[in-house]
């Protein structure tokens, strides 16, 4: 966690606690669950800008969230060309996410996270690599936070992803767990998987990320070796909606990836 973010949670805390207020009272009058609210005081997660304003106005409208926000800077572990995207993700009302190479950051786990990065070389030292994977897990929360309206998140994996068994056999075990585990808890989170065989496939060129932010504004992320490109032209975005959504029909449906990842869990 970057040294920006301890002191604006910090702050924020100070101020929270003068105004004689629980974490959950505050929370509540600013529309979060009390856990992102902690994640934030903690210095583990960037504060979304709604909750800067409405923290100023619940706290005394003193200014001092909004003229610290400025100032803060992500968490080592996120690449510098994801960042941008990073920023937008945090704030997304509707996320779709295809992927082709790995399991999506969102969806990993702690010992996922970590055979990811250690796959790719040049091989991160210790530090380096605990900053990757707490950025990674990190984000995550999004797909629980209490927001209004709620996050709506669409996956699509492909098949032979999970076939690959990054990490070996309990990696694998426990990667099927987690998701079997958030797509039964989570309402909002669909998952769907694309199958090995497939005589159709909108999404050969690979994978993509879609957004719509609070205003909802569409932006659209491709990433590849060692670079990744934010997309805002709107001709552009409507491409990717369309094969996104030709993939989804195309996809085994949320029951039947359901029944397929239960199948290979249980044959591990």
């Amino acid at each position: 966690m970057s040294d920006s973010l301890r002191m604006f949670g910090a702050v924020l805390q100070a101020l929270r606690e003068h105004a004689g207020l629980t974490r959950e009272e505050f929370a509540e009058l600013v529309g979060y669950s009390k856990h992102t609210v902690a994640s934030v005081e903690l210095g583990r997660r960037m504060p979304d800008p709604s909750m800067v304003d409405k923290g100023d106005e619940v706290l005394g409208n003193t200014g001092a969230l909004r003229r610290s926000a400025p100032y803060l800077s992500r968490q080592p572990g996120i690449a510098a060309w994801f960042r941008q995207w990073a920023r937008l993700e945090g704030l997304a009302i509707s996320l779709y996410t295809y992927e082709c190479r790995v399991v999506p950051g969102l969806l990993q786990t702690e010992s996922y996270a970590r055979a990811v990065s250690l796959s790719v070389p040049p091989v991160p030292g210790e530090e380096q690599l605990q900053q990757r994977i707490a950025a990674r897990l990190a984000r995550q929360e999004m797909l629980t936070t209490r927001r209004e309206p709620p996050g709506n998140f669409s996956f699509i994996i492909e098949q032979a992803v999970l076939e690959r068994y990054t990490g070996g056999e309990d990696v694998t075990r426990e990667l099927l767990d987690h998701l079997l585990d958030v797509t039964a808890r989570h309402w909002n989170v669909v998952l769907q998987v694309m199958p090995l065989r497939a005589p159709q496939h909108a999404a050969i060129d690979g994978p993509m990320q879609l957004l719509e932010t609070p205003e909802h504004r569409w932006f659209a992320y491709s990433e590849g070796q060692k670079n990744g490109r934010l997309i805002a032209d709107l001709k552009e975005i409507s491409v990717l909606q369309q094969r996104y959504a030709k993939l989804r029909s195309q996809a085994l449906t949320p029951g039947d990836s359901r029944s397929l990842l239960e199948r290979m869990r249980g044959a591990l």
